[in-house]
């Protein structure tokens, strides 16, 4: 697969912004729905194995090991049964289930503040589909919407497949 070029204002020589990342929106939440943050900060796993997680790599290497799916909630964890229009498909509103490993380790490198270069460095990495995605969703919850064309820009025709899709 060849990786995109990271020229824009936006990669990792952004000009005058250098290494330091905007932050759009609620800088306490990340944007993410109530009841998916709820769910990540009650988790055992973001409480316990993740507060354990300090750097940058320590979580990169966490995603590879255990990210599966990018969904917010674990498969089958929820119970949409007699719940109609929004609340009822797969809009990840309703009764919460079990939030997905991705979405605490998506909020845990929120929490670590990360830079534009890590940033990149999520999005162009080899080793996973899942690296990649969590950094594409980290730019979604968390930048400019004026700025996400430049930053997906490169990465339109990208052909990977995930290994399960």
């Amino acid at each position: 697969m060849q990786q995109p070029q990271a020229v824009s204002k936006i990669g990792p020589n952004a000009g005058k912004h250098g290494n330091n990342l905007p932050l759009w929106g609620n800088e306490k939440t990340m944007n993410l729905n109530p009841m998916v943050l709820t769910n990540v900060l009650s988790s055992p796993y973001f409480k316990v194995q993740l507060y354990e997680l300090k750097t940058y790599h320590e979580v990169v290497d966490e995603i590879y090991f255990k990210v599966t799916h990018v969904e917010p909630w674990e498969k089958g964890s929820r119970k949409t049964a007699g719940q109609t229009g929004m609340c009822g498909g797969v809009r990840g509103v309703g009764t919460g289930g079990i939030v997905s490993t991705a979405f605490c380790l998506l909020y845990k490198l929120f929490t670590i503040k990360m830079t534009r270069k890590q940033v990149m460095g999520l999005i162009t990495h080899n080793d996973s589909p899942y690296i990649r995605a969590l950094g594409f969703m980290y730019i979604r919850y968390t930048q400019p919407p004026a700025d996400l064309v430049d930053w997906y820009d490169g990465f339109m025709d990208d052909e990977e497949v995930c290994p399960h899709g």
